[in-house]
This record gives C-alpha cells, sequence and structure tokens, in this order.
C-alpha cells in the first residue's frame, strides 16, 4: 500500500509540474513519518524514499538511531530551543525556525558539535493565530539577523496553509510565500539562498507544486491516518 501511495504522490507531482512548465526533479517529497512506527518507514525506504519529516525530536532520534544512514531526516515540527542538542547533528534540514533566539540555539550547539545546520525560516503566511511562524512583515528582519550568526545556513523558507476543503483555496497563500522568496532573494543577503520553499501537504501539495514548491511534506496521502499509540 505504501508503496503504491508514494507512486501515486509521485505521479500527481509530475503532472502539477507539467502543467506549469517545471521539471518534477525540482520537487523533493518528503514522507511525514510522524506517529508511524518503524516498520511503516521501512516499507516506504524500500519503496525508494529517503526523505524523512518527524514533528517530535525524541521520535526523529529514535528513528535516526535505528534506520538506514542514508535517510535525510527533516525537522518539521515546532522546535524548542531545550531540544535543539539532541539534533543539530542528525537533521538534513529544520524547517520550523521562526525566532532568532531558536536560531541563536541551533547556531551555540551547532559550533559546539563542530556541524552546519541548514533551515528554513518558518512564515505563518495566512496569519492563523493557532500557528507558529513569523509573520510576512517580520521574516525579512528575521532572515537578515539569523545570516549573521555562525554554522547556520538559510536555505528558504517553510509554511503550512491554513486547513480547506478546497486545496484551490491555499493557492494565494503559495503565491505569497513564493513571492517573499523573491523579495528576500533581491536583497542579495550574504549566507542566505531561497532555493527551497517547503509548502504544501496532503491536501493541497498539487497546487502547492504548481506555485513553485520544491519540498512537500505528505504524510496521510503516504502512509495513512495518523496511528497514536495509547498505553493499555
Amino acid at each position: 500500500m505504501i508503496k503504491d501511495n508514494i507512486r501515486y504522490v509521485e505521479s500527481q507531482i509530475k503532472e502539477s509540474c507539467s502543467k506549469v512548465g517545471r521539471n518534477s526533479d525540482e520537487v523533493t517529497l518528503i514522507s511525514v513519518s510522524k506517529t508511524k512506527p518503524v516498520e511503516m518507514l521501512q516499507e516506504a525506504y524500500a519503496a525508494g524514499s529517503r526523505d524523512f519529516g518527524e514533528n517530535k525530536v525524541q521520535e526523529l532520534v529514535d528513528k535516526y538511531e535505528v534506520l538506514p544512514k542514508d535517510i535525510r531526516w527533516h525537522m518539521i515540527g515546532h522546535l524548542q530551543r531545550n531540544k535543539v542538542k539532541y539534533i543539530v547533528d542528525k537533521v538534513y534540514l529544520i524547517h520550523s525556525v521562526d525566532s532568532l533566539r531558536l536560531a541563536e540555539e541551533i547556531s551555540k550547539e551547532a559550533l559546539k558539535k563542530q556541524v552546519d545546520v541548514n533551515i528554513l525560516v518558518e512564515v505563518n503566511i495566512a496569519g492563523e493565530e493557532s500557528k507558529f511562524g513569523t509573520d510576512c512583515e517580520e521574516a525579512k528582519n528575521l532572515v537578515r539577523e539569523i545570516a549573521k550568526l555562525p554554522n547556520i545556513h538559510i536555505k528558504g523558507l517553510m509554511t503550512i496553509a491554513p486547513m480547506v476543503n478546497e486545496a484551490e483555496d491555499n493557492r494565494i497563500y503559495f503565491q505569497g510565500l513564493k513571492k517573499l522568496s523573491v523579495d528576500i532573494n533581491q536583497e542579495n543577503i550574504d549566507n542566505v539562498t531561497m532555493d527551497i520553499l517547503s509548502m504544501g501537504m496532503t491536501g493541497d501539495y498539487t497546487v502547492a507544486v504548481e506555485e513553485g514548491a520544491t519540498m512537500v511534506r505528505v504524510g496521510t496521502g503516504i502512509f495513512g491516518e495518523r496511528y497514536y499509540p495509547t498505553n493499555v
């Protein structure tokens, strides 16, 4: 089932790219594996998936220890500063940097462990009170400040669009993030590239791809509904 789901999502990404004249090689599919058991990740790995997204630090670390080392781990959930030290040397990319204080902590721990950490700045593009992320107005200033820090590199932007019934309703937000990335790119800030746009999930990734997403985060569309284990 997982293999079939991955193939289906890949075909949808290709279709969306061809609609707007993009090469599908520009888009990385991240299998969002939060709450999923290792066996399901192994199945996705066997089907060719190498990019996995986790929300919780402990879960990422536990899976990192037992799964193949060529997996690229993406931290996509809200990251607390006191948990940074556990993952700076394990993640390929941190998508959810939304404050200077968090970036400073990442920089500090990266220096300690003598690693370079790639990050995305998370933007609350729709201005939802329930979501993390900096707002559009503050994003540029935040990028400028983070760019000065050692051992941390800004590679682009990330957003979590609203939960909607119609994917089309989120097009305006994906367009907004793309525009913001272009604006920031034009400032030619040292230590900043806007190569990555992480946007789009199971319900709206096709629209996100049409609007320039280079990474889409698909969980339910690959693994099915989330499973939350209970202690019985």
